[in-house]
């Protein structure tokens, strides 16, 4: 299977059913709720594109250079930028647009909640605060671990980072949008996780047996391209859903004040 071949029948056909799906909603009066349109939803999502390739882009290139995964070479057109394929940075594009859409089609579709919003700030300290300390331990199993926890090590200290970051902002924002957080999450973690599978079968790409942890699902799919697609995919639900809800937006407000009375 040609990596061109896994984005079309894996990213891009989903992303175009998902657009279909919103502006189908959209047209029949299935708006946002108005706690999730503080800031227009799809630019938040073009963003969010920009934002993925600014942070993935290093990251990965690395990852191609130390060897802990590799492509075919016939498989891909040849267009390399870096050490990574053109088809890799099309992937961090395309899965980004797949799962911002996905999230405000369930935004769209599930009911939203009757309570109102609650700061909750334990929960904001311990999500941050668990989130920061498998970032730390990825640092830790980078620089004392066997080479066979390297992958592990690199995409902890990478993505949990950021992710505690958006927890310690708004933790309980996230919790009170639950719903399409979590039913697109979930969904995305386990569809692109399968896909992923197929594509390492088909001999697309290949993950190193010796920079992995060896721990695999159904003896295919390695424990550490399960987390990638879980991080990745937290990243643009939180990112987003923090962006476009207005109690976001209230909370950046107050901190602006008590910042400005600091001075």
């Amino acid at each position: 299977m040609s990596y061109f071949g896994f984005l079309l029948y894996f990213v891009g056909l989903p992303f175009l059913l998902f657009l279909f799906l919103n502006r189908a909603l959209h047209s029949r009066g299935k708006r946002l709720p108005a706690a999730l349109r503080a800031w227009p939803s799809l630019p938040v999502v073009g963003l969010h594109v920009v934002l993925a390739l600014i942070y993935t882009t290093p990251w990965d290139n690395y990852l191609v250079a130390a060897k802990v995964w590799w492509y075919d070479p016939s498989l891909v057109v040849g267009i390399t930028l870096g050490y990574v394929p053109l088809e890799e940075y099309l992937f961090f594009i395309g899965q980004t647009l797949l799962v911002g859409t996905a999230l405000l089609a369930s935004a769209r579709l599930l009911p939203a909640t009757d309570l109102a919003f609650q700061s909750r700030h334990l929960l904001r300290l311990w999500s941050a605060g668990s989130s920061l300390a498998l970032s730390l331990l990825g640092l830790l199993l980078l620089g004392l671990g066997p080479a066979k926890v390297s992958y592990l090590g690199l995409e902890l200290a990478w993505g949990a980072f950021p992710i505690a970051i958006q927890l310690a902002f708004g933790a309980d924002i996230i919790w009170h949008f639950r719903r399409p957080v979590f039913w697109t999450l979930i969904p995305a973690t386990l569809f692109l996780s399968g896909a992923d599978a197929l594509a390492i079968m088909a001999g697309t790409w290949t993950i190193s047996t010796l920079k992995s942890s060896g721990v695999t699902f159904g003896g295919v799919l390695p424990l550490e391209e399960f987390l990638f697609f879980l991080l990745t995919s937290a990243m643009v639900v939180f990112g987003i859903t923090l962006m476009i809800a207005r109690p976001s937006h209230q909370r950046a407000a107050w901190i602006n004040v008590v910042a400005k009375e600091a001075q």
